[in-house]
């Protein structure tokens, strides 16, 4: 396993190291881990890789859509749909036993849509070290009982056409 690490800095450049004892804020010297508290926690688990033993891409997606979905729910005080992902780098692989953490922040809020933001960071089990693995910008929109986009708390009302 740590064969193919090495081979996957070798062939992308990419390492996504932070530091072992990652800082929060905005140090611009060193990646940092998001302020506020992670989304979502969770361990990758074998039945989420493939044979290699790196976690699928569709997984971490998944769990990242989760961690921005609950942001998004809060701020719409209701029921949102996945609407939209603009963005998405993954900047190094997740492997099994990894602790993944999904930071998610919101960054534009409209009418009837919400985007948030989401950063994923990995801590690795067999060293510590805390890896940004991938961001993406998600798109959430508040829906209704019957699946129909509706206003979110807070925001104006479309004029009325006369």
């Amino acid at each position: 396993m740590a064969e193919d690490r090495d081979t996957y800095a070798e062939r992308t450049g990419q390492t996504g190291a932070v530091p072992t004892a990652p800082t929060r804020g905005g140090d611009a010297a060193a990646a940092t881990l998001p302020q506020g508290e992670p989304a979502l926690k969770t361990m990758a688990m074998p039945a989420d890789a493939n044979p290699n033993g790196d976690i699928f891409g569709g997984w971490l997606l998944s769990q990242m859509d989760l961690a921005g979905g609950v942001v998004a729910y809060d701020l719409a005080e209701g029921r949102v749909a996945t609407v939209a992902i603009d963005g998405m780098s993954f900047l190094a692989p997740v492997y099994i036993g990894d602790l993944v953490t999904c930071y998610a922040t919101p960054v534009k809020r409209g009418r009837t849509s919400i985007r948030i933001r989401v950063e994923t960071f990995v801590r690795r089990r067999a060293s510590a070290e805390v890896v940004k693995v991938t961001d993406g910008i998600f798109t959430y929109v508040a829906i209704d009982p019957a699946g129909r986009p509706r206003a979110l708390p807070g925001a104006p009302e479309p004029p009325v056409d006369t």
